[in-house]
């Protein structure tokens, strides 16, 4: 297997951070997003969608989706678990991620769009797509900032994908200058102390 990858951007980093969770080691290749090299023929066989990252398999066939890829990996490396030990584990950490996924990455690259100068001559920004993409920032993090509450990570006491997703959208955030609103302390904290584990650097 092989994974395509770039660095910066935040999907990937969603798998990278998972891979470090699980102690998995794939071989990775690098695709230049900046400069195109995802738009071009040879690469759009493999994902004709020209997104990051990408898991080729040993049969030459791609998974093209990071949860798709996490949930293929998980399967093949069951342990530790990061989809949840248990039915109901699994449906929570599937409802956190996809909050963390549709609710915040989304809203994350939304505003990116709509307010970065490297997106100016890319597309047409929108000022009211920034703000409403600011607001469903917002409530987003206040979903997920009541859902962590107290707990050590997103989903309970054993990091899951939710963790993964979480991390990339709020390191995205970053580089966007997107607003995370201050009163969501309890998102804050898991950040605080999830940049200290091992897999955030990955």
């Amino acid at each position: 297997m092989k994974i395509y990858d770039f660095v910066g951007a935040p999907n990937p980093k969603k798998l990278r951070v998972y891979l470090a969770e699980k102690g998995i080691s794939i071989p990775t290749e690098p695709v230049n997003i900046v400069s195109g090299e995802n738009r071009q023929p040879e690469f759009l066989k493999k994902n004709p969608l020209g997104g990051l990252p990408v898991l080729e398999l040993d049969d030459g066939t791609h998974l093209t989706e990071s949860l798709a890829i996490m949930e293929y990996l998980e399967e093949l490396h069951p342990t530790p678990a990061l989809l949840g030990a248990n039915p109901r584990e699994r449906a929570r950490v599937r409802e956190l991620e996809r909050i963390a996924e549709l609710g915040v990455l989304m809203a994350v690259g939304t505003y990116f769009q709509n307010t970065h100068p490297f997106m100016a001559g890319r597309l047409k920004q929108s000022p009211d797509a920034a703000e409403n993409a600011k607001t469903r920032l917002t409530g987003n993090l206040k979903v997920l900032d009541a859902a962590i509450g107290n707990k050590k990570f997103v989903a309970g006491d054993r990091p899951s994908i939710a963790d993964c997703t979480l991390f990339a959208a709020l390191e995205f955030a970053q580089f966007a200058e997107a607003p995370v609103d201050p009163s969501c302390k309890n998102v804050a904290r898991w950040y605080g102390a999830f940049k200290e584990r091992p897999s955030a650097s990955a």
